[in-house]
C-alpha cells in the first residue's frame, strides 16, 4: 500500500484484498452517495454528516499503513486529518484480469425496473445504488427495485447502465425481448401514420405527450424537455446494442424530433 497526500486528494494505492478488507468496505458502503466510480479506482468525496466516520476509517487505514512500514501511526494520522476537506481516491496498485459479472434487468412494466446479480458482489451493487439511489424503492445485497417513471429516471438508468467496467468487474447485462417495448411502452402506440388524425386537439395532445409536456406548455419548456430527451434516447447512444433496441431508440427519436417540429410551429 502506498499513500500521497497531494494538494487536492489523498491517494491511496492498494491491491485489491485490501480494498475487500472489513473497514475498508464499511467506510466505502457509507459513501455510496458520495462515490465516483472508475475503471481501476474510486474516489470518495466528503460528506459532512459523515466526519466521524471519515476520521475512524483514517485512523484505522493509519494502523495499517504504520504496521506494513513500521512507523508512527499517530504522526501520519494528524498529517491525513490536516487533508480533511479532500477528496479520497483509492486506486488499484495493478489492473487485474477482468472478472464478468452478469447482471439481469426486467421490466415489470413502462414504471418499474427489477436489477438482479447472479451472485452477491457489493461492488457492483453499490454502483448501481449510487447511480440509481433516489430512484430505488427496495433492494437486497443481489437486486434493486428502481422507479422510472419519469423520462429523468429512465435517463439515469442509460447512464449507469453504460458503464460496463467497474474495478476489475466487467458487467454483462441481459434482458429479454420485452424489455424494450415495457420499458417504453408509452411510445409503443404512436406512429407516423396515427400522428395525422382528422382531430387536429387530439393530434396535439399526442405531441405533448411524447414531449412529457403538459398541454399548452411555453416554447421555453418545449425546448428544454425536447434537448433532455434527444439527447437521452439519440441512437448513437446505443450503436453497439442488439438491433431491437436500437431500433425502438430510433423510432422514439423521430417522434420527439417530429412532435417538437409540430408545435414548435403551432
Amino acid at each position: 500500500m502506498e499513500i500521497v497526500l497531494r494538494n487536492n486528494l489523498i491517494l491511496i494505492t492498494t491491491e485489491f484484498d485490501t480494498l475487500n478488507a472489513p473497514w475498508m468496505r464499511e467506510f466505502l458502503h457509507h459513501h455510496t452517495r458520495g462515490m465516483l466510480f472508475l475503471p481501476k479506482a474510486v474516489l470518495v468525496f466528503r460528506n459532512e454528516t459523515l466526519t466521524q466516520v471519515r476520521e475512524e476509517f483514517l485512523s484505522q487505514l493509519s494502523q495499517h499503513h504504520a504496521a506494513k512500514h513500521d512507523f508512527s501511526h499517530e504522526f501520519f494520522l494528524r498529517s491525513m486529518l490536516k487533508y480533511g476537506n479532500q477528496p479520497i481516491k483509492i486506486e488499484l496498485n495493478k489492473l487485474q484480469e477482468p472478472q464478468n459479472i452478469k447482471v439481469n434487468l426486467y421490466a415489470y412494466d413502462k414504471d418499474t425496473v427489477l436489477i438482479t446479480l447472479e451472485r452477491p458482489n457489493s461492488w457492483v451493487i453499490n454502483y448501481l445504488r449510487s447511480q440509481l439511489e433516489v430512484y430505488v424503492e427496495r433492494g437486497t445485497d443481489v437486486s434493486l427495485v428502481v422507479d422510472v417513471s419519469d423520462y429523468r429516471a429512465k435517463a439515469r438508468l442509460e447512464r449507469a447502465l453504460n458503464k460496463r467496467h467497474i474495478l476489475h468487474y466487467q458487467i454483462s447485462y441481459t434482458y429479454d425481448n420485452h424489455f424494450i417495448s415495457k420499458l417504453y411502452s408509452d411510445f409503443a402506440s404512436y406512429s407516423f401514420g396515427n400522428l395525422f388524425e382528422e382531430d387536429e386537439d387530439r393530434e396535439m395532445g399526442y405531441f405533448y405527450t411524447i414531449l412529457e409536456c403538459p398541454i399548452g406548455a411555453s416554447q421555453d419548456a418545449l425546448r428544454k424537455s425536447y434537448k433532455k430527451l434527444a439527447k437521452a434516447y439519440h441512437p448513437d447512444k446505443i450503436e453497439h446494442e442488439s438491433p431491437y433496441m436500437i431500433k425502438h431508440y430510433t423510432q422514439k427519436f423521430q417522434l420527439l424530433q417530429e412532435a417538437y417540429s409540430a408545435l414548435r410551429a403551432s
